[in-house]
């Protein structure tokens, strides 16, 4: 003849009687256990739970998108305000190129330019064979020698250089 309960309800079974025994053996008052049909996770909580799952899916990308923007923001306003800065800065070299001295002066620095009356004098230093750089020289192309000397300077050595590379007709 067939038996009635399947292994797990007769497992279920012995181990429910185990556990009465250890409890009477020790003296403890057992503890009343759920009911085996139910469940901890009801119905209502896994909904919950379902709606907060799709609450921060869905509040994921546009929080993402308002940091970015806002950092995006921070940028911008920071390149304005040195935008800002270069303006005044611009604003005040023109204020100085609007005076005649200011002028003057920048035309004797940076063009060589002389009063009329006044003696001009330019120092040329000693070749690279004082230093003891043979090499060294107006002719050398050296780009820190060059940086040194006037740009007319420059200008007329490239021509030179041109002339002198350049192959000879027949």
């Amino acid at each position: 003849m067939p038996d009635r309960f399947s292994t797990a309800t007769r497992i279920r079974a012995l181990g429910a009687q185990a556990q009465a025994r250890v409890y009477r053996a020790t003296g403890r008052p057992r503890r009343p256990s759920l009911p085996r049909g139910r469940n901890r996770l009801t119905g209502r909580a896994a909904l919950l739970a379902l709606v907060v799952c799709a609450l921060v899916v869905a509040l994921a990308y546009p929080m993402r998108q308002y940091v970015a923007q806002r950092s995006q923001i921070a940028d911008q306003r920071k390149q304005a305000e040195q935008a800002r800065q270069r303006v005044e800065e611009l604003r005040e070299e023109k204020a100085r190129w609007q005076d005649p001295e200011y002028v003057k002066a920048q035309a004797r620095a940076r063009l060589h330019y002389v009063l009329p009356g006044e003696t001009a004098y330019t120092v040329v230093r000693p070749t690279g064979a004082a230093r003891g750089d043979e090499a060294a020289g107006p002719h050398r192309g050296d780009s820190d020698n060059a940086a040194r000397r006037p740009w007319y300077a420059n200008l007329w050595d490239g021509v030179d250089h041109a002339d002198a590379a350049a192959p000879a007709h027949r």
